[in-house]
Parts: structure tokens; C-alpha cells; sequence
């Protein structure tokens, strides 16, 4: 018998390395027919036999259950032919150790009694009743939500005479009722994301762009930018409008990394802001390019008047007179006509492309003049063909 209860055990703890999925639930109902076997004290007088039971219970909360329970134990009087009947029941309070686990001990004491009855021959001869306590411990372990193998071992103390006799048992309990576990859901991702912390989004430079999609960290605090984190650039000159010194340049013109264009006229500029007078002046040779004998502006020439446009745009009180020159090629008359048109080529485009007022403009054309080089080569007629901007600098106290 012994053995018996041994292998049995060992089938329990075998099933250990399968992946269940119970565990103790308030307000379930358990039944569980059980089957071991019952060792008596000596004094008894009876022979240890198998034992067959059910058991029926309710847990009030995850640790805390009741059972009632009733076993049968066969037996003879030691040494005879006389059967003797053995009727245990009673009640037991337990206590689980560690209810939210597949694999749950417990411990248990209880109340009861026992009856005898012993028999010779088909014959009754004697019946006797016993009050009994007992306590010991046992284990369950869940295969699903509602099955579960489990083990028990009690000492168990007939009262008349005080007792010693050994109850061991192995079972299957079914479990119904009660509050169930959260399902999984998506084999328990759902579980894991509502466990899992709600992510903390930064934003580092605190200009309400989140880091993960700032395209321009460490942005100065108090700088207005765009969605994507980067600071405004209104004129689309490289340079942020917070960084830049000359707001207002006209697309596609050079810049500095202050956001200025070069300094058409940086030299007329010193000469004003050095001189406390109202109006300087100042000169600057523009590389505008002309077909011989038109007026028509090459377009290689823009970016050149689109610099001194940024100037203009700059520094508002500035006034530019343009003017036109011609290499001697042709007559006098010819040559002052073309190189007034091209002066006039020169001031329609500030006006119209630039947004230029045109009462800060004056086109002159001297045409063959005021030569820089001489007319006699090619190289010098080419330097002759140009336009010039003369520049008054109006500087206010």
C-alpha cells in the first residue's frame, strides 16, 4: 500500500513541468474523490488498509477554505478474521500558502468522528463511535482553471483513548464557480501593455516637439519652431530668423552666417556709418552683362542685382543712382541712348522683380564717357561695357 501512495505522489509532481493555468478563486466549490490508504496505531489493533473518500469544499477567499469530508477504511482486527468497518468524517478549515500559483500548499486541521464497525461472519458484532481532531497539509496543483491533482497527509486522534493514526490520500479536485482570472488576451500581450508603464514622452529643449521627433534638439527655450522642431526661417536664407541680422533677404541671394548678403557697397557703408554727416556716398562697379548694342539683361547677371536689391531692402534710406556705360563702339549719340536703356534695364528690374520704389532710383546713361580701360583692346572695351551703381547713404542722428 505504501508503494501504492508513493507512486502516486510521483505522478502528482511529474505533472510539475506542464504549463497550466489555475489557481484558487473566491466563492469556487470544490469536490474531489479521493483514494490512499490509513495507517492505525498499534494499539488499535487494526490492520493499515486502503482508504477511498470525497471531499467537498468552499473557498471564502483565495487563502481561506472549508472542507467537509468522509472516508472509508476496510480493515480486520489484527491477528483475526474479523472485518471491521472504519467511517471517518468531519469538517477542516484550510489555509492556502500560496493561492495565485498552479502549484499550491496548504495546511488544514478539522473536527470529526469515526465510526466502527466490526463483523464476524456476516455478522455485526459490535459498532462504536469515536470523536477525532486531525490537522496535516496538503498540495494542489491546477491543470486548468477548474482541475487540479492534489495530495493530502493528516494525523488523525480518535478520542476515548488518545490515538495516532496516519490518513494519506491523492485525488482529483474540480473546481466550480467563483471569480476567474482575467483572460490573456493575444497570449497576454493585453496583460503585459496594461501592466506595462505608460511610456514618458521628453522634450528635451521644451518647445513642444517630443525628442523622438525633433529634427533640431536643444532649440533656445522661447524660439517659435515649426512641426518639426527647427527654428522659423522666414526668408529662406540658411539662417534662423532668431540668428539672422538681415531679415527680409530676397530668395536665392548669398548670405553670411549672420544672414546679411555680401556687402555690395561695404565700403560706402563704413565711409557712412564713420561720419556723422546725413548723406555719404559710395560706388560699386555691378557685373551686369548686355549682348552688344542690346539692352536686354543676361540672366547671369540677376544674382548680382539681386545683392544689391538685399542691400537696398537692408537699409531702407539708402538712394542709388544706376548708371549705364558703353565702350566706344558706334557713335557718341548711339552709345549715351543704349547706355541709358540699359540703366533703365537695370532700375525696371529692382522695381518690379525686387518690390525697389522707384523714387530711390535714378538711371543715367553716360555712354562712352567715363571709360575704365582702354577702348583699344577687347578686354578693355568688355570692362567699359558695365553698369554702376552709385549709392547715397542717408544716416539719421
Amino acid at each position: 500500500m505504501k508503494k501504492f501512495f508513493v507512486a502516486l505522489v510521483m505522478v502528482v509532481f511529474l505533472f510539475t513541468g506542464v504549463v497550466v493555468h489555475g489557481q484558487v478563486r473566491p466563492g469556487s466549490v470544490t469536490i474531489s474523490p479521493v483514494i490512499g490508504g490509513y495507517m492505525f496505531e498499534g494499539n488499535e489493533d487494526l490492520d493499515n488498509s486502503l482508504s477511498v473518500g470525497l471531499r467537498g469544499g468552499y473557498n471564502f477567499t483565495k487563502y481561506i477554505g472549508v472542507e467537509g469530508f468522509v472516508h472509508y477504511v476496510p480493515t480486520q482486527i489484527t491477528g483475526s478474521n474479523e472485518n471491521t468497518n472504519y467511517l471517518g468524517y468531519g469538517v477542516e478549515g484550510l489555509f492556502h500558502l500560496l493561492p495565485n500559483s498552479p502549484l499550491v500548499p496548504f495546511v488544514a486541521v478539522g473536527v470529526g468522528g469515526i465510526h466502527y464497525s466490526t463483523s464476524y461472519n456476516d455478522t455485526t458484532d459490535g459498532k462504536r463511535d469515536k470523536f477525532a481532531v486531525d490537522y496535516g497539509a496538503g498540495v494542489k496543483y491546477f491543470l486548468s482553471d477548474n482541475w487540479a491533482l492534489r495530495a493530502d497527509v493528516r494525523h488523525v486522534m480518535p478520542f476515548d483513548d488518545v490515538h495516532n493514526n496516519l490518513l494519506y490520500t491523492i485525488g482529483l479536485s474540480f473546481a466550480f464557480g467563483g471569480a476567474k482570472k482575467a483572460a490573456a488576451v493575444s497570449e497576454g500581450t493585453a496583460v503585459q501593455q496594461a501592466a506595462a508603464p505608460a511610456e514618458i514622452i521628453m522634450d528635451s529643449d521644451k518647445d513642444g516637439v517630443p525628442d523622438n521627433l525633433d529634427k533640431c534638439p536643444g532649440t533656445p527655450q522661447g524660439i517659435t519652431v515649426d512641426k518639426d522642431g527647427c527654428p522659423l526661417d522666414s526668408d529662406r536664407d540658411g539662417v534662423y530668423d532668431y540668428q539672422d541680422k538681415c531679415p527680409g533677404t530676397a530668395i536665392g541671394v548669398s548670405v553670411d552666417k549672420e544672414g546679411c548678403p555680401p556687402a555690395v557697397l561695404q565700403e560706402s557703408k563704413a565711409q557712412a556709418e564713420a561720419a556723422p554727416e546725413l548723406i555719404e556716398k559710395g560706388r560699386t562697379t555691378l557685373k551686369v552683362y548686355f549682348d552688344t548694342n542690346k539692352a536686354v539683361i543676361k540672366k547671369n547677371s540677376y544674382k548680382e542685382i539681386d545683392n544689391l536689391a538685399a542691400v537696398l531692402k537692408q537699409y531702407p534710406d539708402l538712394k542709388v543712382t544706376i548708371e549705364g556705360h558703353t565702350d566706344s563702339v558706334g557713335g557718341d549719340a548711339y552709345n549715351k541712348k543704349l547706355s541709358q536703356k540699359r540703366a533703365e534695364a537695370v532700375k525696371k528690374y529692382l522695381v518690379e522683380k525686387s518690390g525697389i520704389a522707384g523714387q530711390r532710383l535714378t538711371a543715367k546713361g553716360y555712354g562712352e564717357e567715363k571709360p575704365i580701360a582702354s577702348n583699344k583692346t577687347k578686354e578693355g572695351r568688355e570692362k567699359n561695357r558695365r553698369v554702376e551703381a552709385a549709392v547715397d547713404y542717408v544716416i539719421k542722428k
